[in-house]
């Protein structure tokens, strides 16, 4: 019998270096650094997010959360943070993924899909056939007037996800209103490679230990 490997997690919406540490230090994988967005928490200047992803040792990785949706503006984001994951959180034209690549071909690519329905199913294999090296489900709605590109704190339809998770060929995370009390049956039910946490394991708004500590023992119980 094989044994499953274990779930990665990656602590998104981090703030400062301290908690960036922090996270590292209860055995965060990756860490979020959200850039400008429509709506959400989270939200860290350029310069601060590049302080931050200068400072996290390998192999944890450092995810730039981005709404830029041409080539041009990904790149000049990117450029800005220098993480070495780039995380497109809204859809974005079949080519800029071939694009991208050609441009950073060390940065990978994660794309965040808003599970919604089961239209779903078929956005998220697309953008692994257009280059994604990874697809991040998460709650968001990108078809509202003010769009919601995550840091909803609703947890999302999890058949869909197990669904995708079942069909795709790159890893998945699973975001959208996790916590301690729910990260145990997400990963029982939805098999993600990963689990993607923000308000969580915040108090007021900052990373609280306890309560990360709390659903790192539930991810690796």
């Amino acid at each position: 019998m094989t044994t499953r490997s274990r779930t990665r997690v990656k602590v998104c919406c981090i703030s400062s270096v301290d908690e960036a540490q922090l996270a590292i230090d209860l055995g965060a994988d990756a860490l979020g650094l959200v850039g400008a967005m429509p709506s959400g928490p989270g939200v860290v200047a350029d310069g601060l997010a590049a302080t931050i992803a200068r400072r996290v040792p390998p192999p944890v990785a450092t995810f730039m959360l981005t709404s830029e949706i041409t080539t041009d503006g990904i790149l000049a984001h990117h450029s800005r943070v220098l993480a070495n994951t780039i995380q497109l959180v809204d859809a974005v034209p079949a080519t800029t993924y071939t694009q991208l690549r050609q441009a950073l071909p060390m940065v990978k690519l994660v794309q965040v899909i808003h599970v919604i329905d089961e239209r779903s199913i078929a956005e998220a294999l697309a953008a692994v056939a257009n280059g994604a090296d990874a697809l991040l489900l998460d709650s968001g709605n990108p078809n509202l007037t003010v769009k919601e590109l995550g840091g909803t704190g609703r947890v999302h339809n999890w058949q869909v996800s197990r669904a995708i998770v079942d069909q795709s060929p790159v890893p998945v995370f699973l975001a959208g209103g996790l916590n301690p009390i729910n990260a145990r049956t997400a990963i029982e039910q939805v098999r993600p490679f990963g689990l993607d946490i923000c308000s969580g394991v915040r108090t007021n708004g900052h990373l609280d230990a306890d309560k990360l500590r709390a659903f790192m023992d539930q991810v690796n119980g």
